[in-house]
């Protein structure tokens, strides 16, 4: 996937309108003109189309953290940059945190996606990559879970 397709999709599922989208843009540094965003949740066929970097996506991840939860007492206003490169695991495993999901959250939300998953195989997602049980997650997994939390927020309104 991505990191434009995932920013739909998270926008998407989260109803963020774009005033909210800046602003979690700049809670992580980031000033963006609201075409700018717009440019960015393009498809790459529509004209005008921006693709959006690691850098930015890792960004707008760590600005939805604080978003969804707050800032942290004795953090540094600006979130560092992560050494390790933006993979689908590591966005999961930020979606994750912004939303405060236990791993009861996350399996209903795969289930209501279609994409059941048993504990074991949830778990091996978010481990290390030198782990032995490591599992690395693929595009439609990571599309099934942001499919899911749409059905999730957009039905049922914010949890």
């Amino acid at each position: 996937m991505t990191n434009n397709d995932v920013l739909r999709g998270v926008r998407y599922a989260l109803a963020l309108p774009t005033a909210a989208m800046a602003e979690i843009f700049s809670i992580s540094g980031q000033t963006l003109a609201p075409d700018t965003i717009l440019h960015l949740l393009k498809k790459e066929e529509e004209e005008g189309f921006v693709a959006c970097p690691d850098a930015l996506m890792e960004d707008f991840l760590s600005g939805l953290i604080i978003y969804k939860r707050g800032r942290q007492e004795g953090k540094p206003e600006r979130p560092a940059q992560s050494a390790e490169p933006l993979t689908n695991n590591s966005i999961l495993k930020k979606l994750r945190i912004a939303l405060i999901l236990q791993e009861a959250d996350m399996l209903d939300i795969l289930q209501q996606a279609g994409n059941p998953v048993s504990k074991s195989e949830l778990s091996a997602l978010f481990r290390k990559a030198g782990n032995k049980n490591y599992k690395e997650c693929g595009d439609q997994f990571l599309r099934n879970f942001l499919k899911g939390l749409a059905l999730r927020y957009r039905e049922a309104g914010p949890r």
